[in-house]
């Protein structure tokens, strides 16, 4: 533990993870709230969130870091697709950086948390080392990430466990494994897969990515392109503009591609196209069903996936698995794959809260049930914001935005002597509006989640959350009062409060 004593259990506010979403949302606090007492908790035995926990050959980040990054401690390097490990390594200097790191307590997994209307504090249930400890708190904040740091999301593979290889999924990747010339076949076609494949064809004897259905792969130059303005311009105004840059040509490209899908389709298929290999066709291997952005779009640093191909020491077959032997696989057209090593990157079992139960005065929120209130705060659920991020652009920008909206609220109960805040649903306002998925995104793993996810709806502040610069706009602009229900108290430092 990190910063506190053992009887320091009082908080006015407790973060839920110390991945990039919590240290941002701590520096956010202790920025705008000085006089605010907080603490990270942390499940895990050292920060990072998912660049601690994966750990598969070339884990990288598929969103640019100049937009990742944090906005008041810039990524300054070119490249603005990195390294897993150095992507925990800038998470870890910045938290050192701002202090951030006295306030975390590892090994705290939080097991459930109860909100006392009689009280108006969050009692928060922590295993701390198989040890029971109790923490409360004013507000929480959720910066545990959306999926399951434990298991992965079940794919049925006809057969697997005829298997006498090695059965790996990505994330529990094994550090001792040693591939080198060995035979391994990726299943599955996602961010993982594309990332894992060139990087395992460089010591193993073939790689096989074999897919059910393809999807869209963009080589970029990993380096920027704008160092006649960094020579220029003051570093702090280069890396503003470099950073809404980004925002807004990502953005742009999305709406692109959703507004004009054919020939987005098109410009897509020219671009694979003319960095495949003559042998392998770029239909059925890289012609997915679906329109650009209706899943999220792969990145291919230097194209490094399709130089692979041309190297000749990987594949890709695009067919279902009839059966997997004790050595390899056969799929539907009858082709036999060989193999030493499977790898089952079929996807993450997303999760809210980190697993944890959450309930009002003893009574558990079912949280696949309730609505989001401009996309941080849960229907029903005082003082309490969860970090979503997006699907079509960098997480860290809807963090960011989460966070500040946050301390604007915190201020404002305070300026206004209240004590909670809670979004509620109006019955009219239930009767009228129709449900909305959260994630805009058809991809397998999101559709199965569904039901333990948030509800989004068609209008109102519970839409789902559209894209960055509207959000911020709301974040430091918005109404705070719209569907949101406000309890009188005098608003104290929780820690005054109670000792």
């Amino acid at each position: 533990m990190n910063g506190h004593a053992q009887s320091e259990t009082r908080f006015d506010v407790v973060i839920v993870g110390a991945g990039i979403s919590g240290i941002n949302a701590a520096y956010r606090l202790q920025d705008e709230l000085p006089g605010y007492s907080y603490t990270i908790i942390e499940a895990r035995d050292d920060l990072g969130g998912t660049w601690d926990l994966f750990k598969y050959p070339g884990i990288r980040s598929d969103s640019d870091l100049f937009t990742f990054g944090f906005s008041f401690n810039p990524w300054n390097q070119s490249n603005p697709i990195a390294d897993g490990h150095l992507i925990k390594r800038y998470i870890g200097d910045t938290a050192k950086k701002y202090g951030i790191d006295k306030n975390i307590q590892y090994r705290h997994r939080l097991t459930n948390a109860n909100w006392s209307s009689e009280d108006n504090y969050w009692s928060l249930n922590i295993d701390n080392d198989g040890t029971a400890k109790t923490i409360n708190a004013r507000f929480i904040i959720f910066g545990s990430g959306y999926y399951n740091y434990h298991e992965p999301l079940e794919a049925t593979i006809p057969g697997l466990e005829n298997f006498q290889g090695q059965v790996i999924h990505p994330q529990f990747w094994p550090e001792d494994l040693d591939y080198t010339g060995k035979k391994v076949v990726i299943i599955g076609s996602g961010a993982t897969a594309i990332t894992l494949l060139p990087n395992l064809a460089q010591k193993a004897e073939r790689v096989t990515m074999v897919q059910r259905s393809p999807t869209y792969i963009l080589s970029l130059p990993n380096r920027s392109g704008n160092w006649l303005l960094r020579w220029i311009l003051p570093t702090k105004t280069y890396h503003k503009l470099q950073r809404m840059i980004w925002i807004l040509q990502s953005r742009l490209f999305f709406l692109f591609c959703q507004g004009f899908p054919n020939f987005s389709r098109w410009i897509l298929k020219r671009r694979a196209s003319g960095q495949l290999p003559s042998h392998i066709p770029h239909n059925p291997h890289f012609q997915p069903r679906y329109n650009p952005w209706d899943q999220r779009l792969c990145v291919s640093p230097d194209g490094d996936f399709y130089t692979s191909l041309r190297r000749g020491k990987a594949d890709v077959r695009t067919d279902t698995i009839k059966t997997v032997t004790k050595k390899g696989l056969t799929i539907n057209s009858g082709e036999t794959l060989d193999a030493d090593i499977i790898i089952t990157a079929t996807g993450l079992k997303l999760q809210i809260a980190g697993g944890a139960t959450i309930s009002v005065d003893g009574q558990k929120i079912n949280i696949g049930s309730k609505y989001m209130w401009n996309g941080v705060m849960l229907q029903d659920l005082p003082n309490a914001s969860f970090i979503i991020g997006y699907t079509n652009a960098s997480w860290t920008l809807g963090a960011d935005a989460t966070a500040q909206f946050v301390t604007r609220l915190l201020k404002s109960l305070e300026t206004r002597k209240l004590i909670a805040a809670t979004p509620r649903l109006k019955v009219q306002d239930a009767e009228k509006i129709q449900q909305r998925p959260l994630l805009n995104l058809n991809s397998t793993y999101v559709t199965v989640a569904n039901q333990v996810l948030p509800l989004a709806a068609d209008r109102g502040p519970w839409q789902a959350r559209d894209h960055y610069l509207k959000d911020i706009k709301f974040a430091t602009k918005g109404s705070l009062d719209d569907s949101m229900e406000y309890t009188q108290g005098p608003n104290v430092h929780l820690r005054a409060k109670i000792n």
